[in-house]
């Protein structure tokens, strides 16, 4: 079965990667192209992203252009995604969302919407990523004790958000396997005379520059040695594979919501 697969957020960068690997997925079609009112794509063929002619053209009416798609795509920012949010749910489609960046009220209102919907809601798409996540939470059970817990991630200089969706997400996966209450144990930031550090907090460094895609490291510092687990990533293409992936996973799914782990069966 070919998937009619809707992107949103096609004219920034993870957009435009993800309509070139639909282009090159034999599984999949495009079947939609959505953008924000007044981009400069609206109207357009969506292949003009890549230089190719794609037979669909970008629009701004998600409700509209989603009559038929089987899937949408989003790695856009919080308040795009609440209205490709609303329209999946008018319509029915089915939805993975990739953007990072919400608060408690905006993760809540997307599991209201899994209610009705079947939805993949996860910080980081790549397959690596969570592998990762899952050998985080056994690390974390085998070095609980006399190992301190740090999370270092580095972006590109044009992220918005931090830490990162999936900083967040390993801190939540360590957190969550040795019975730690992240909220009250994470420390986002050192500065100044700070004390000893607290051997049950779980710390979080950020680096933005250049155009880093996206590298994260776990780091268990002990007496004598340290454990290092650490993801690097190259190619956004890596987000929109595993992206795809999960759309295809979806597919006559009762409504919920899910992640990556769910996907790739790592729970």
């Amino acid at each position: 079965m070919i998937l009619q697969t809707a992107i949103a957020g096609v004219s920034g960068r993870m957009g435009r990667v993800l309509l070139e690997t639909v282009a090159a997925d034999s599984g999949c079609a495009l079947c939609a192209a959505i953008d924000r009112p007044g981009s400069p794509l609206v109207g357009q063929d969506a292949g003009i992203a890549w230089g190719a002619a794609s037979g669909v053209r970008v629009t701004d009416q998600p409700a509209i252009a989603l009559q038929g798609a089987q899937a949408l795509i989003d790695f856009t920012r919080p308040e795009a995604t609440f209205a490709y949010l609303d329209a999946c749910v008018a319509v029915g489609v089915p939805l993975v969302i990739g953007t990072t960046g919400f608060d408690d009220a905006g993760k809540a209102r997307i599991a209201g919407a899994a209610q009705r919907i079947p939805i993949v809601f996860a910080p980081n798409m790549s397959v690596g990523v969570n592998l990762l996540m899952k050998l985080a939470e056994l690390a974390a059970q085998v070095l609980e004790d006399g190992y301190d817990i740090e999370i270092i991630e580095a972006h590109h200089r044009h992220k918005v958000d931090a830490p990162s969706g999936t900083a967040l997400g390993l801190g939540q996966a360590v957190a969550g396997a040795i019975n730690r209450d992240l909220a009250s144990c994470a420390v986002y930031g050192r500065e100044g005379v700070t004390g000893e550090r607290d051997p049950k907090t779980i710390g979080f460094a950020t680096v933005r520059g250049g155009d880093i895609v996206g590298d994260h490291t776990l780091l268990f510092a002990g007496v004598g040695e340290r454990v290092e687990l650490t993801h690097k990533a190259s190619s956004r293409a890596t987000f929109a594979q595993g992206a795809l992936r999960a759309a295809k996973w979806l597919q006559g799914r009762a409504p919920g919501l899910y992640d990556m782990r769910d996907v790739l069966n790592l729970k």
